[in-house]
C-alpha cells in the first residue's frame, strides 16, 4: 500500500481543527492554524514534486471499502487535471490566515476552525474518485462557508449567507438527482473511472448534461444563476471572499472538466455551442456590471463573473488550446482574484470603505501598497508578462477556432477589463488626493508582505515561464479532448 500523501493533505486542516478547540488565546490560535497550513502546503508541494507529468492516469491512488452494499467507496487520486488545484487550495488557506490575522478579532478560534474545515473538505473535492464521496465533499462545504459569512459577515450578512446557502443547494440537490441516475445506469457503482468509461445514450447524457449544469453553474457562477456571488463577497469577510474566488469558483468549472465532459461526451459536444453562447454571454455582460461599480469588492466580484466566462469558453471550446488555457486560468484567477480581495481588505481595515470615490493619491501614502495592487491589476487584465496573459491567450485561440462569436465576445470582454481595472487604478492610486490620502494611511506590514509575496511570484512566475504549470495539465488534457471527440462524435 503506497503512503497515503493525499489523506494527510485532506486530514492535516482537520487534525489543526481538533488542535484548536483545546487552546485558549487568540494568538495560539492564530499561530497553531497558521502551522497547519504551512504544513499543508508542504505537503502539497511534495505531491507536486513527485507527481509524473508524463502521464494521464490517476496518481497517489487510494481506495478503501466505505459502504460495500451500495459500491461506496473512500477512493482518492489526483490527475494533472486537479493537481494545480489541490495546491491553490493549500496556497489561499494560508493566505487567508494571514488576511484573518487583524481583520478578524472575534470569535477567532471558531473562525480559524471553519476556515481549516472549509480547507479540508475543498481539498477532499478535487481528490476524491469516488462520485457519492465527491458528493459529500461537496455539500458539506456549504457549511462552513455559510457559517463565515454569516458569522463574520458585513451588515447585510444573513440575507448573503442565506442567499449563498439557497443557490448552491438547490444545484446540488439536482446534482445528487444526476448522481443517482448516473449510479443505475452506469452499472451500480460511484466509480468516477467506472463511470467514465461507459457509454450512455444520448437521452441520458441529455438530462444528466442539464442536471449536472446547473449544479456547476451556479458554482461557477455563469449568467443567469450569478446573482448570489456580488452579496456574498460583499458580505463575506477577507479570507471569506479570498477563498470564495479563489477556490470555491473553481469547483464548478471542475464539475464540468471531472464530469461532464469524460462521462457525458456525446451530450458535451452536442451543447457546446450552447455552452459557448452563455461564457461569451458572461464575459461581456459580468465586464459591463463591473464598468459600473464604485464598491470595490462589488466591481471585482463582477471581474470574477466575466474571468470565470472565459474559463467556461476555454472547456466548452473542446480543442487542446481552449482547455489548457481554461485550466491554467482557473489557477491564474485563484491568485490574481484572490490577491485583488486581498488588497480591498487591507485597504478596508484601514479606512472602513470600499468606495473608489473615497480613495484617490495612494500612491504617494502607501507606495509599497500601490505597486503590488498595479501588478495584480495588470495580472487580471491578461497584460504580456503577467500570469493571465497566457491562459487568456489560448483560450482566445482555443474560443475563435471553436465559434466566431464567442472568440469574439472574448475580445470585448478582454477591452472592457481594461476600461474597468485601469480606471479603478487611475482613480485609487494615482487620482487627486482624497480623505483616504489625508489620513496619512500607513503601507503594507511584514505580515502581510507574507501574504502578498506568493502571489505576487506566481503572477511574474506563470506570466514569464509557464511551461511548468501546462506539463503538469498538458497529458491529461490530451487524453480528455481524444476521449471526448472519439466518444462524442460516436466512433
Amino acid at each position: 500500500m503506497s503512503f497515503p500523501l493525499l489523506s494527510l493533505i485532506i486530514f492535516t486542516p482537520v487534525v489543526g481543527a481538533a488542535v484548536l478547540m483545546f487552546l485558549r488565546g487568540d494568538d495560539a490560535v492564530r499561530w497553531t492554524a497558521l502551522s497547519f497550513t504551512v504544513l499543508d502546503l508542504a505537503l502539497c508541494i511534495a505531491m507536486l514534486v513527485g507527481f509524473d507529468t508524463t502521464t494521464y492516469a490517476m496518481q497517489f491512488i487510494e481506495t478503501r471499502s466505505w459502504v460495500p452494499a451500495l459500491g461506496i467507496n473512500y477512493a482518492l487520486g489526483i490527475d494533472g487535471i486537479s493537481a494545480l488545484f489541490v495546491f491553490l487550495t493549500a496556497l489561499l488557506g494560508l493566505i487567508c490566515v494571514l488576511a484573518s490575522w487583524v481583520a478578524i478579532d472575534r470569535k477567532v478560534k471558531e473562525f480559524m476552525i471553519c476556515l481549516l474545515f472549509m480547507q479540508a473538505l475543498m481539498l477532499g473535492v478535487f481528490c476524491a474518485l469516488d462520485l457519492f464521496l465527491f458528493y459529500v465533499f461537496w455539500e458539506a462545504m456549504l457549511i462552513p462557508m455559510y457559517l463565515i459569512i454569516g458569522i463574520w459577515g458585513g451588515e447585510g450578512r444573513v440575507y448573503a449567507a442565506i442567499k449563498f446557502f439557497l443557490y448552491t443547494l438547490a444545484g446540488s440537490l439536482l446534482f445528487l438527482i444526476g448522481v443517482i441516475v448516473l449510479y443505475f445506469y452506469g452499472g451500480r457503482t460511484f466509480d468516477i473511472l467506472a463511470l467514465t468509461a461507459q457509454d450512455l445514450p444520448f437521452r441520458i447524457q441529455s438530462w444528466l448534461f442539464f442536471a449536472f449544469l446547473i449544479a456547476f453553474a451556479v458554482k461557477v457562477p455563469m449568467v443567469p444563476v450569478h446573482t448570489w456571488l456580488p452579496d456574498a463577497h460583499v458580505q463575506a469577510p477577507t479570507a471569506g471572499s479570498i477563498i470564495l474566488a479563489g477556490v470555491l469558483l473553481k469547483m464548478g468549472a471542475y464539475g464540468f472538466l471531472r464530469f461532464s465532459l469524460p462521462m457525458l461526451p456525446e451530450a458535451s459536444m452536442y451543447y457546446s455551442p450552447l455552452m459557448l453562447a452563455l461564457s461569451g454571454l458572461a464575459i461581456v455582460y459580468g465586464g459591463l456590471l463591473a464598468l459600473a461599480q464604485d464598491d470595490l469588492k462589488k466591481l471585482v466580484a463582477y471581474s470574477s463573473i466575466s474571468h470565470m466566462g472565459f474559463v467556461t469558453l476555454g472547456i466548452f471550446a473542446l480543442n487542446l488550446r481552449g482547455l489548457e488555457g481554461g485550466i491554467l486560468q482557473m489557477f491564474n484567477h485563484g491568485v490574481t482574484t484572490g490577491a485583488l480581495f486581498l488588497f480591498v481588505g487591507l485597504i478596508y481595515e484601514r479606512t472602513h470603505t470600499r468606495s473608489i470615490a473615497d480613495y484617490g493619491g495612494l500612491m504617494k501614502v502607501a507606495p509599497v501598497y500601490t505597486t503590488f495592487l498595479a501588478l495584480f491589476t495588470l495580472s487580471s487584465m491578461a497584460l504580456p508578462g503577467t500570469n493571465s496573459f497566457v491562459g487568456e491567450l489560448l483560450v482566445l485561440s482555443g474560443g475563435f477556432a471553436a465559434n466566431l462569436v464567442a472568440g469574439s465576445a472574448a475580445v470585448l470582454g478582454a477591452l472592457l477589463a481594461a476600461a474597468y481595472l485601469l480606471g479603478m487604478y487611475g482613480k485609487v492610486a494615482l487620482g487627486p488626493a482624497s480623505a483616504g490620502a489625508r489620513l496619512k494611511i500607513r503601507d503594507v506590514n511584514g505580515r502581510e508582505m507574507a501574504a502578498i509575496l506568493p502571489l505576487a511570484v506566481f503572477v511574474l512566475w506563470v506570466g514569464l515561464y509557464p511551461k511548468p504549470f501546462l506539463n503538469v495539465v498538458d497529458a491529461s488534457v490530451k487524453h480528455l479532448v481524444t476521449h471526448v471527440h472519439s466518444r462524442g462524435s460516436g466512433q
